[in-house]
C-alpha cells in the first residue's frame, strides 16, 4: 500500500518487464531512497538491487544479507545533516545524500519565534464560555508576551512530550519524545463578543528582543447572532477537530442542520461538538436554533434492508457505534416525546431499546439476531432520519458464494505506482496480477464479481469509495502490498496484514489474515485498526489487505513468483468463502 510513504518519493524510478521479476538485472540500482531525500528519521533502509554473482560494497562495506536475486533493503543510522551513500559493484558506483532534519517547529538561526508557530495561524471564532489560548515556539529561557486587544499575556514554557505520526504504530514506534524546542502558551476565557484583533508577540533572550504578529486574527462570536449551516455534500466529513489531522466521526447525511460554535481557518465547529469544512455546507438563512422533537419510530422492509425511521423536525447531527451484535444511534438536538415504536420481525433486529440523553440527545440501541453485522447506510428523506441496515445474503449451504456480490480493487494503477520493489517494479502491478486471479476464483466458486479496475488504469481513491457505495457489494476486498516509514527494518520486516475500520469489517479481516498465514505459512504482519479511505464505506464489510512487503528481499520474490500468485489468489477465495459460510451460518 505505502499510501504514507512511498509514492511522491518513487514516482520517477523507472518501471521493469514481467519477464525480469524475479531476477535481479545486471546494473546497480537504488530505487529507495532518492538523491536529496530528507527525513525525520534516526535511520534510513536502502531498496535496490545488483548482480547476484558479485557483492555490493555500501560506503567500502559489503552489505551482507541479499536475496537469491541479488537484493538488498539494509538500514542504516543517519546522522542530522547530510548523509552520504556510496555503492559500488564491480566498475559501477551509485551516490546518494540522505539529510536527516529535525522533527517539528524549526528555530531560524537569529534570535525569533520559530516560523508558523505563533498562535493563530489563521482567522479562529470561539463562543462566549470558549477557553482562547496563545502561543508560540522559540528557544528555551526565554521571555515570550502577547499583546491582545489591550491586554499583555505572559506565556509561560510547557513541558510535555511530543507525539509521533499516525505510522510509527506500523514500525512499533509510537512513544512520546521529548518536546523540542520549547512550547510557550497562556490561556484565558473568551467573555465580551467582539473582534479582538491580531496577537502581537514579544521575545526576549540575553538582552536581545524581537517582535512578530500573528498571521490570524481572534474574535468571539455574538450568542444572540445564530448562524446555521446546512450539508451540502452526500456525506459531510466531520471531525473532532479544525483540520485532517483530526479524527474522523460518523458522516454528516445532507442536509443535516447545525449551529455554527466556532471557526478556524476554513472549519467550522458545529453545536454538537464535531467540525466540518465550511465547503460541505452553506449557510441557512433566517435558520433559528437547531433543535427537534421525535415521537413515533416505523420501519419498512426494502429488498435486501431493513430501513428505520425517525422521523424528525429539522435533520439533527448524527453519531453511530457498532458493537458486535449492536448498533447504535444517536440523534443529537433531539428531546423525545416517543410513546410508541414498531419495528418489523424482519430475522435481523432482536429488540430496539433507546434512552433519552439530558438535555438534548436521544440514543437507540438496536439488538442483533446475527453476530456480523453487513452494513448500513444513513440519509434524509426530507426531515425524517432513515437508517438502512442491511441484511445477510442469502447463499447455498453447499455453493456459500453464490448470489453475493464481491468488490475486488486492485490498489494505485496509472501514475500511482504504489511502493516500489528493489528493482523497480511497482506495487501496482502484482496488486493487478493477484486481483485477476482472485476474480478468477471467487467466480469460479459461484461469486458475481466486480473490478475497480482491470488494467493498468488510474482510478481516484474517492472514485473507488464512490464505487463501493454505489454498487453495495456483498463484502470488499482490497488488495495491496506493503511498505514502511524511513525509519522500519525493511530488510526483517515481512507478512500478510490485514486494515479494518468499521467494526462490521473486523471479523472479515481477522479470519482472512489468520487464515492467509496459516494456510501459506506466511509471517503475520498483524491485524490494525486504520482509517484509510478504502475501509471507510460502511455499506459492506471492507477491508484492506496487505499481502506482503514490496521492500522486502526475499518476499519480493515470493510476491512476484506466478506460481506463488495463483496458491496466493486460490487460498484468499477459500477463506472468503469459509468466512461467508460461517457468517450467515451463526
Amino acid at each position: 500500500m505505502a499510501q504514507w510513504v512511498w509514492g511522491a518519493a518513487l514516482a520517477g524510478a523507472a518501471t521493469v518487464s514481467m519477464a525480469a521479476l524475479a531476477r535481479a538485472g545486471s546494473a546497480l540500482q537504488v530505487v529507495y531512497p532518492p538523491d536529496g531525500h530528507q527525513t525525520t528519521a534516526a535511520q534510513i533502509f536502502l531498496i535496490g538491487t545488483g548482480a547476484a554473482d558479485q557483492p555490493v560494497l555500501l560506503n567500502g562495506q559489503p552489505i551482507e544479507e541479499r536475496s537469491e536475486a541479488g537484493h538488498f533493503a539494509p538500514s542504516y543510522p543517519l546522522e542530522p545533516g547530510p548523509n552520504r551513500f556510496t555503492l559500488t559493484q564491480g566498475d559501477q558506483t551509485l551516490s546518494l545524500t540522505v539529510t536527516r532534519v529535525a522533527p517539528g517547529p524549526q528555530l531560524p538561526d537569529t534570535l525569533g519565534f520559530a516560523e508558523g508557530s505563533l498562535m493563530p495561524a489563521v482567522d479562529v471564532a470561539y463562543a462566549p464560555g470558549d477557553w482562547v489560548c496563545l502561543g508560540a515556539v522559540a528557544a528555551a529561557r526565554a521571555t515570550v508576551t502577547a499583546a491582545l486587544a489591550g491586554q499583555t499575556y505572559t506565556l509561560l514554557p510547557q513541558s510535555g512530550q511530543t507525539l509521533p505520526p499516525n505510522s510509527a504504530v506500523l514500525i512499533d514506534q509510537a512513544s512520546p519524545t521529548a518536546v523540542s524546542p520549547t512550547t510557550y502558551e497562556s490561556c484565558f476565557v473568551a467573555e465580551s463578543a467582539g473582534d479582538l484583533g491580531q496577537p502581537t508577540y514579544r521575545l526576549t533572550q540575553a538582552g536581545e528582543t524581537v517582535m512578530a504578529q500573528a498571521a490570524g486574527s481572534l474574535s468571539v462570536l455574538n450568542p444572540s447572532e445564530v448562524e446555521v449551516v446546512e450539508v451540502t455534500v452526500p456525506a459531510g466529513v466531520a471531525r473532532t477537530g479544525p483540520s485532517t489531522d483530526y479524527s474522523r466521526l460518523t458522516p454528516l447525511p445532507q442536509g443535516t442542520r447545525a449551529r455554527v460554535t466556532g471557526r478556524e481557518g476554513d472549519w467550522l465547529r458545529l453545536d454538537y461538538g464535531g467540525w466540518i469544512r465550511a465547503s460541505e455546507t452553506q449557510a441557512v438563512a433566517g435558520a433559528g436554533r437547531v433543535r427537534s422533537q421525535i415521537r413515533g419510530i416505523t420501519s419498512r422492509q426494502v429488498p435486501g434492508w431493513t430501513d428505520i425511521l425517525f422521523p424528525l423536525e429539522v435533520p439533527v447531527p448524527v453519531s453511530v457505534r457498532q458493537d458486535t451484535d449492536s448498533f447504535i444511534l444517536t440523534l443529537h438536538n433531539t428531546v423525545p416525546q416517543t410513546d410508541t415504536i414498531f419495528v418489523t420481525d424482519d430475522g435481523l433486529i432482536e429488540r430496539f431499546d433507546w434512552n433519552p440523553v439530558l438535555p438534548d440527545q436521544v440514543e437507540y440501541r438496536i439488538n442483533l439476531k446475527t453476530s456480523y453485522q453487513w452494513g448500513y447506510k444513513l440519509r434524509y428523506e426530507g426531515t425524517t432520519l432513515v437508517l438502512s441496515l442491511r441484511q445477510p445474503p442469502t447463499v447455498q449451504r453447499d455453493r456459500p458464494l453464490s448470489g453475493t456480490t464481491i468488490l475486488i480493487d486492485p490498489g494505485h494503477g496509472g501514475d500511482e505506482l504504489g511502493a516500489r520493489g528493489p528493482d523497480g517494479t511497482p506495487e501496482k502491478t502484482p496488486n493487478l496480477d493477484v486481483s485477476l486471479l482472485l476474480q478468477a476464483a471467487l467466480e469460479a466458486r459461484g461469486a458475481r464479481v466486480i473490478m475497480t479496475r482491470t488494467d493498468d488504469s488510474a482510478v481516484g481513491v474517492n472514485d473507488r469509495a464512490t464505487q463501493i457505495n454505489q454498487d453495495e457489494p456483498t463484502l470488499v476486498l482490497s488488495i495491496h502490498y506493503n511498505a514502511l516509514p524511513d525509519a522500519g527494518d525493511a530488510e526483517n520486516t515481512a507478512g500478510i496484514g490485514a486494515f479494518w475500520f468499521h467494526t462490521q469489517a473486523h471479523s472479515l479481516a481477522q479470519f482472512l489474515h489468520d487464515y492467509l498465514v496459516a494456510e501459506l505459512e506466511r509471517p503475520s504482519y498483524g491485524v490494525f485498526w486504520n482509517n484509510l479511505a478504502l475501509t471507510r464505506p460502511h455499506v459492506a464489510p471492507s477491508v484492506l489487505l496487505e499481502l506482503g512487503f514490496m521492500i522486502n528481499p526475499d518476499e519480493f520474490e515470493w510476491i512476484v513468483d506466478p506460481q506463488e500468485q495463483a496458491r496466493l489468489a486460490d487460498t484468499l477465495a477459500e477463506g472468503v468463502e469459509l468466512w461467508v459460510q460461517q457468517a450467515v451460518g451463526e
